[in-house]
């Protein structure tokens, strides 16, 4: 049997870790994915069928059950061939069934906009994960060995995937404690995100490899000299901090390279709790200790039950080190996360911490359960699942984990819903503190509430949180407790915004319009819609793009048709409107689309308006219908192009993704000042994961006048990526 689909390499992990029987149904299931998936390439041009059994190689390798290694081969079958799930539910058992099923459920998870999609598929996730946390193991798996090819994909596709990576799927692989997972996925993330930061460390790391390696030998055999005549046969290892790791430092809290005190770091590896407190005083005697860099998971674990004691130390030569001291069982988990339970077959003790560490995933089904909005859900795996975490205490010593950046007021939602509603005001070790206080780990927070009746939250605290949870528990609150004001705040504020966007309705028009979009948000009345906008529920600034294409196609139809549409033609042409010639046409009044901005070079087309003459648009623009000849109203789409004697400049609105950091701005300032291009307008905001979003107007001089700007811009260190705004 040849190798070339890996196959002979997964079937000898295979035999070192399964029972024949096992073997022999995974050899079955493999044989039935080899021939369903007969013909069906990958981006890569490789037979499909390598995909799943690189899944199932990676399961493997984290010792999960046979069943799981069967439901990878299997987990593309129901979606992409042929096979039906009743077909695998027969031969393969329910079980199996069962995950291949959640496995097709998850599909994908976008990143933003087709919200109600992005509501469903986690929604799906978030089941599937309570029924068996298998499930997104095995999707865990899929995805990384798509990381791992995903540059046969095309350059769109592979940001997308990345950043969607880094967002949805290395969190959980956070929050199930599966580091080897995780780690990986981050790197793969911004090697394709940023490949010139992620050249630049992996360039730094590799920069004194040899010398880096002897250091950290020299170190670990100084130690091992040392604990083991305190402790038996300690297990001493290190390594190097993860690429992502450093990159988050560097460009996301603007660190030098040689700020960075945990590059390096060794891990102890002992018997007992006792040892590990042991081991820390043996360290923390024969290295100085850095002050406020010692951190105790094992009397405080994170969420993913995560438990080790952190130390950052210094040692003769100068350089700081990190120490990671912990018992075996406590590595097995750092490791594997929850594959830990089917690896090292834990036991009962085991099922329980699966149990503990899957409360969170109720939690968030509870969380969706309350929520109105798909953005909470959306928010609460992009947010909540965030790897850095603050450790409160209450005054009683019990201890609260938060995101960092929450506050009192999400403190006290973590401890109940009553305790926030109640919430008064709060002190922080002892010393009352204004609302918006931001907690840090350690600091002792005590809740002052009041039974006072009708007491409640403020809707101000809405913009304060920083947790989902806490943000769908004050908006129940405003749901239950204030439904008169909700009507009251909802219908001013659809009222304030048709005005701000100048939509004009009757009275019987206005009740009609907004029945319809109450509708479209299946709420049964209008006044539940209006609740759900007072009190947050829905967010009536989101939905005005598609209102105003409502409003636009009700103002169309209830125009007077005329049998014959005209064209007014202006006195005098103004200078915006020289150099476009439209077919049939002579002397009309011509307008650019704001939508798209057509520049000299580009296709475009015409759209013949009711009484504004002739507007131009680029022929890929969104508002321009694919099949002209099938669309609504075809007889007002028009031929148009360019004067060839055209000698104009015109305006373009670039979107350049960036890296955050000081300084870029006036680099691509300095960079368009270079090139003699005048800027007119620049808007820019930081966003998550540490980038930031400039919208920047510009006078160019056509299409490809356009094209040469963004490739320099695109060439700046720190640029991730440049796009014209509008096509």
């Amino acid at each position: 049997m040849t190798d070339e689909i890996g196959y002979v390499e997964l079937r000898e992990k295979l035999v070192k870790n399964f029972t024949a029987e096992e073997v022999e149904k995974i050899d079955k299931a493999f044989n039935f994915a080899r021939d369903a998936h007969d013909g069906q390439l990958r981006y890569s041009g490789q037979p499909y069928i390598i995909h799943p059994v690189k899944v199932a190689s990676i399961l493997v390798d984290l010792c999960m059950d046979y069943q799981s290694v069967v439901a990878a081969l299997l987990h593309d079958t129901v979606e992409d061939t042929d096979v039906s799930l009743e077909k695998v539910k027969n031969d393969y058992g329910e079980d199996v069934a069962k995950l291949v099923d959640g496995v097709t459920k998850l599909g994908k998870v976008p990143l933003s906009t087709r919200e109600e999609e992005q509501a469903e598929n986690i929604r799906k996730m978030l089941l599937a994960m309570s029924e068996d946390i298998r499930v997104i193991i095995i999707k865990l798996a899929d995805r990384l060995h798509n990381m791992r090819t995903l540059e046969f994909m095309r350059p769109q596709k592979r940001r997308d995937k990345a950043l969607e990576t880094l967002e949805i799927y290395a969190p959980l692989a956070h929050r199930l404690g599966i580091r080897t997972i995780k780690e990986e996925l981050e790197d793969l993330a911004i090697s394709f995100l940023d490949p010139v930061g992620y050249k630049e460390i992996e360039t730094k790391l590799g920069n004194q490899m040899e010398e880096r390696q002897k250091f950290l030998e020299e170190i670990k055999v100084k130690i091992k000299d040392r604990i083991s005549t305190v402790i038996k046969e300690p297990k001493i290892a290190g390594r190097i901090k993860s690429v992502h790791g450093i990159y988050r430092k560097m460009y996301m809290q603007n660190k030098d390279f040689g700020e960075i005190y945990d590059i390096y770091a060794v891990r102890i590896i002992v018997d007992s709790v006792i040892d590990c407190y042991n081991c820390l005083g043996v360290i923390h005697d024969m290295f100085t200790p850095i002050p406020g860099r010692f951190k105790d998971y094992i009397s405080t674990p994170k969420p993913n039950m995560y438990q080790s004691l952190h130390t950052t130390v210094i040692g003769k030569e100068g350089i700081a080190f990190e120490v990671q001291i912990r018992t075996w069982e406590m590595h097995y988990t750092a490791e594997y996360g929850i594959a830990a339970h089917w690896k090292y077959k834990l036991g009962e003790n085991s099922k329980a911490k699966i149990d503990e560490r899957l409360a969170w995933v109720r939690q968030l089904l509870e969380t969706q359960q309350e929520s109105d909005t798909v953005e909470d859900i959306v928010s609460t795996i992009k947010s909540d699942f965030v790897p850095e975490e603050v450790f409160v205490f209450t005054p009683k010593g019990d201890v609260f984990p938060l995101p960092a950046g929450a506050t009192v007021i999400d403190f006290a939602y973590a401890i109940h819903s009553a305790v926030g509603n109640k919430m008064v005001g709060a002190k922080v070790d002892g010393r009352i503190v204004p609302i918006d206080s931001v907690v840090k780990t350690g600091q002792i927070i005590e809740i002052l509430t009041s039974s006072q009746q009708g007491k409640g939250p403020s809707r101000d605290w809405l913009k304060i949180v920083k947790t989902s949870s806490a943000r769908t528990k004050i908006r129940g609150w405003f749901k239950k407790e204030r439904r008169k004001e909700n009507i009251e705040e909802g219908r001013a504020e659809i009222e304030r915004e048709f005005r701000r966007n100048k939509i004009i309705l009757d009275n019987a028009s206005y009740e009609e319009f907004v029945k319809a979009l109450a509708e479209r948000q299946h709420m049964p009345n209008v006044e539940d819609f209006y609740a759900a906008i007072g009190y947050g529920g829905i967010s009536i600034i989101k939905m005005m793009p598609q209102i105003k294409e409502s409003y636009t196609k009700l103002v169309k139809v209830s125009e007077p048709v005329a049998d014959e549409i005209t064209v007014t033609a202006p006195r005098k042409k103004s200078k915006g409107s020289e150099g476009v010639i439209v077919e049939n046409i002579d002397n009309c009044l011509i307008k650019f689309a704001h939508c798209c901005n057509p520049l000299p070079g580009d296709e475009i087309i015409g759209f013949i308006t009711r009484g504004h003459g002739v507007s131009i648009h680029n022929r890929n623009c969104p508002n321009v219908p694919q099949d002209i000849e099938n669309c609504a109203e075809p007889a007002r789409w028009v031929k148009a192009l360019w004067d060839s004697n055209l000698k104009e400049d015109y305006n373009a609105t670039l979107s350049v993704v960036c890296i955050d950091k000081v300084g870029l701005l006036a680099e691509i300032s300095g960079k368009f000042a270079e090139m003699r291009v005048m800027i007119h307008s620049v808007n820019m905001r930081s966003v998550k994961d540490g980038r930031a979003i400039m919208n920047v107007t510009i006078t160019v001089g056509g299409a490809e006048h356009l094209k040469s700007v963004m490739a320099k811009i695109q060439k700046i260190d720190g640029v991730l990526l440049v796009e014209r705004a509008g096509i």
